[in-house]
Formats: structure tokens, C-alpha cells, sequence
């Protein structure tokens, strides 16, 4: 049961960011006609999505500190590292970098830059989902594992 509810954390995590990162966002800009219509949206959205992301990956860390499973423990501590990077940066976007893209548009600012680092940002966030739940999914627990047939 908790191996399932880390990779179904995992998986939510990873593809709320894929919807929204490569089929929403790019829908919203495609068929909204004014970029600053489809950018105030995707800003909403995104923050939408940093707290999706907070709460996955704060579930993911509580559920996979409680070392029961040394085999399972091995591979969550391999996770953790993923998911804290994932937690900082989808936390970074929020609070450091689309405050800068906002009065940047406002002021003329260099949205270009900060836009680009935004994405960039994203991507990792993206990137560090996936590895989580590609190593929490192929996770076996040892009293699940295949044993080898006695002769």
C-alpha cells in the first residue's frame, strides 16, 4: 500500500507539471489570440501548480521518511534527493522568479531573461518529478521480490 501511494503521489506530481507545462500553457497562447490574456492565465495556473507540487512532493517526503523496508528505504533515500530538488524549485519559480516576470512586463524590464529562467526552472522541476517517480516506481519491496524456486 505505501509503495502505491508514493508512486500515485509521484505520478500526480510529475504529470499535473507535464499537462500543464506542455498542453495546457501552450493551448492557452495557441488559441487565446492576446499573449497578456494567455499570460495572465498561465500565471494562475502556475501557481496553481507550485501548490500541486508543494503537496505532492511534502506527502512523497512524510511517507517516505518512515524507514520500515530497508529495500524500499534505499530507494526512497535515492527519491528524496529528487524531491527536494523538485519542492525548492518549483518554490524558487514562485516566489523568485515570476515576481520578477510580472513587474518586468509592468516595467519593461528584461522578461525575456527572467521568462527563460523561468522555464528553465520549470523543466528541472519537471526533470526531478520524473526521476522520483521513475525510481519509486521500480521500487520492489524485498517481501514482494521474486524468490528464487527451491530445487
Amino acid at each position: 500500500m505505501k509503495l502505491r501511494l508514493n508512486v500515485l503521489l509521484a505520478a500526480l506530481w510529475w504529470g499535473s507539471l507535464t499537462g500543464l507545462g506542455f498542453v495546457v500553457v501552450p493551448m492557452l497562447f495557441a488559441n487565446l489570440g492576446a499573449p497578456a490574456v494567455a499570460g495572465a492565465m498561465a500565471a494562475k495556473l502556475f501557481t496553481a501548480q507550485t501548490w500541486v507540487s508543494a503537496g505532492c512532493a511534502m506527502l512523497l517526503l512524510v511517507v517516505l521518511n518512515k524507514k520500515d523496508d530497508a529495500a524500499l528505504a534505499q530507494q526512497a533515500q535515492a527519491a528524496m534527493k529528487f524531491i527536494v530538488a523538485g519542492l525548492l524549485l518549483a518554490l524558487l519559480v514562485e516566489f523568485g522568479i515570476a515576481p520578477r516576470i510580472v513587474s518586468a512586463r509592468a516595467e519593461g524590464g528584461n522578461l525575456k531573461l527572467w521568462h527563460g529562467l523561468g522555464t528553465a526552472l520549470y523543466i528541472l522541476q519537471w526533470l526531478s518529478a520524473g526521476v522520483a517517480l521513475w525510481r519509486l516506481a521500480r521500487t520492489e519491496p524485498a517481501s514482494h521480490a521474486v524468490q528464487p524456486a527451491a530445487d
